[in-house]
C-alpha cells in the first residue's frame, strides 16, 4: 500500500491561496492608505467621478424630462375661484411687460435718507479677500469662507461645512442657509436678495462690500451639462467688460465678461449675497434701496422676469420663465408660479430639446416648483418632479427634494412612505430641522 504523502506549507498546491492572501493584504493595505485624509481629500472626489459615470452611462439622467400633467385640474379651480369672485376677476397670469399683478411696487420700508452717492469708477479691484480651492463638492462652504475672510473672519471651508452640509456629498446649499450661517454663526450679518443687475454688483464692488453670487456653470467644464455654482465678485474693469471673481473651482481672480455674468446668473433668479459689519448696515441699505423691502425685491423680480419672458429666446426663455415662476412663488402666488413652471418645463424645454432635459441639475438648487405644485394640491406632478429629481444624481443626496417628495407622500396618505423619506432627508443633511419637524408633526422621534 502506498504511503500517503502530506502537503505542505511551501508545496506547489498553495500558491493561489498565498497570492490571494497577498492581494488581500495589498488590497486593505490600498485602502487604509486611501482613508488617510490626506490622500483621501486627493482622490475621493477622482473615485466618485468614475461611479458617477458608470451610473449616468446606464441611467442617462438627460433623457427624461419633467412634464406637468395636472395644469387642467388646476385651470378648474382658477375659474371657480374667479366665478366666486366675480364681477372682480382675478388678474391675468400671462405676464406683459409690466405683469397686471406687479405693477409699480411700492416698498413699506425706506433706507434712511443719505446724500446722493457719487458715480462709481471704471475700475475696482477689492484686495483682502483669502482665496480657497474648493474640496470636493464644496463649492458653497468655500465660496462663503472666501467671502467672510474679507472682513477678516478666520475660519474656512471645512468650518462653513460642518454647519452648512454635514454629509459632505449633500448635492447643495442653499442661499438662505448661507445668510443663517453668517448671522447665527458669525458677528456678521448678511442679506439675500433676487433680480440682481450687474450695476448694483459694480456698486456694492465700489462701495467695498464684495458680493456672492449663485449662477449656472457650463461653458467652464467642457462636455458637461449644466449645473450651479457661487463666485465671489471682487472687482470689475469697465474698459474690459469684465468682473473679476474668486472662484473655486477655477481659480483667483478669474476675470468673467459682464454678458457672460449676467448670461449665467440669469440661471438663479440673478440672487446674490452681501456680508457686511453690523456697523455697515446702513450702507448696504442705501445701495439696496427700495429693494430693502422684500416684498418689494420679489415684485421687481417677478417684473424683471416677465419683461425678459417676451424678448429672450432658448435657455435664456426657460430660465426667464423658471425665475418668473421664482419669484411669483416667493410672493406666495401658487397659482400663477405653477402656470409659470409649466411654461417652462413645458411649452419652451420639451419643445425645444423635444423630451431631453441639459437642466435636469436644477432641482438639485431650486425648491420653487415644489411649493407651487403642493400649494395648488397638485401632488402627482410634485411626486413626479421629486422622483425625476432623485433618480437624476447616482447619490441622491438632495434632502429638499426628499422632504418635498415625504410631503407629497402625507398628502397621498401614506405616511409610512413619508416617513422614510423625512429619515432619507436626515441621512443626507443631520439634525437638518426641516426633516426634524415634518417628522414630528407625524409623531415620529427623529
Amino acid at each position: 500500500m502506498a504511503q500517503k504523502r502530506w502537503k505542505t506549507p511551501g508545496s506547489r498546491n498553495y500558491q493561489p491561496l498565498r497570492v490571494i492572501l497577498t492581494l488581500l493584504v495589498v488590497v486593505l493595505l490600498a485602502l487604509i492608505v486611501y482613508f488617510l485624509p490626506p490622500v483621501h481629500e486627493r482622490l475621493a472626489w477622482r473615485v466618485d467621478e468614475v461611479r458617477a459615470d458608470i451610473y449616468y452611462f446606464f441611467n442617462p439622467p438627460e433623457q427624461n424630462a419633467f412634464s406637468p400633467q395636472q395644469q387642467a385640474e388646476m385651470q378648474a379651480v382658477v375659474n371657480q375661484t374667479q366665478t366666486a369672485i366675480a364681477p372682480t376677476l382675478t388678474a391675468t397670469l400671462v405676464p406683459t411687460l409690466t405683469p397686471t399683478n406687479y405693477i409699480s411696487p411700492t416698498p413699506t420700508q425706506t433706507p434712511t435718507a443719505t446724500p446722493t452717492p457719487t458715480p462709481i469708477p471704471d475700475a475696482v479691484r477689492l484686495e483682502g479677500v483669502v482665496y480657497e480651492k474648493q474640496h470636493f463638492n464644496n463649492c458653497g462652504p468655500a465660496n462663503l469662507s472666501m467671502a467672510l475672510s474679507y472682513w477678516g473672519w478666520e475660519g474656512d471651508q471645512t468650518i462653513t461645512a460642518q454647519y452648512l452640509k454635514p454629509n459632505s456629498k449633500d448635492r447643495n446649499v442653499m442661499p438662505y442657509e448661507m445668510v443663517d450661517f453668517v448671522r447665527t454663526q458669525t458677528e456678521y450679518s448678511a442679506i439675500l436678495r433676487y433680480g440682481g443687475d450687474l450695476d448694483i454688483l459694480k456698486k456694492f464692488i465700489a462701495a467695498g462690500f464684495p458680493v456672492l453670487i449663485e449662477r449656472g456653470f457650463k461653458e467652464e467644464v467642457p462636455n458637461e451639462y449644466w449645473m450651479g455654482h457661487y463666485q465671489v465678485l471682487t472687482g470689475y474693469d469697465e474698459n474690459d467688460a469684465v468682473f473679476i471673481a474668486q472662484d473655486s473651482y477655477v481659480y483667483a481672480d478669474y476675470p468673467n465678461k459682464f454678458e457672460r455674468i449676467e448670461r449665467h446668473w440669469r440661471s438663479f433668479n440673478y440672487a446674490f449675497i452681501v456680508i457686511y459689519p453690523p456697523d455697515k448696515e446702513n450702507e448696504v441699505f442705501t445701495i439696496l434701496g427700495p429693494h430693502v423691502d422684500e416684498t418689494f425685491n420679489y415684485q421687481y423680480a417677478a417684473q424683471k422676469a416677465a419683461r425678459e419672458t417676451t424678448e429672450l429666446t432658448g435657455d435664456n426663455l426657460f430660465f426667464a420663465w423658471f425665475n418668473y415662476g421664482t419669484s411669483l412663488q416667493l410672493l406666495n402666488d401658487y397659482y400663477g408660479a405653477a402656470q409659470a413652471y409649466d411654461t417652462a418645463f413645458n411649452d419652451i424645454l420639451n419643445e425645444m430639446y423635444e423630451g431631453i432635459d441639459p437642466f435636469y441639475r436644477i432641482m438639485w438648487y431650486q425648491t420653487g416648483p415644489y411649493f407651487a405644485y403642493y400649494y395648488t394640491g397638485r401632488y402627482q406632478d410634485l411626486i413626479n418632479l421629486t422622483t425625476k429629481t432623485l433618480n437624476s444624481s447616482f447619490e441622491p443626496a438632495i434632502e429638499e427634494t426628499w422632504v418635498w417628495q415625504g410631503r407629497g407622500k402625507v398628502a397621498f396618505g401614506d405616511i409610512e412612505g413619508a416617513i422614510e423619506d423625512f429619515r432619507e432627508a436626515l441621512a443626507w443633511h443631520p439634525g437638518w430641522w426641516v426633516a426634524e419637524a415634518e417628522l414630528e408633526t407625524l409623531g415620529v422621534v427623529p
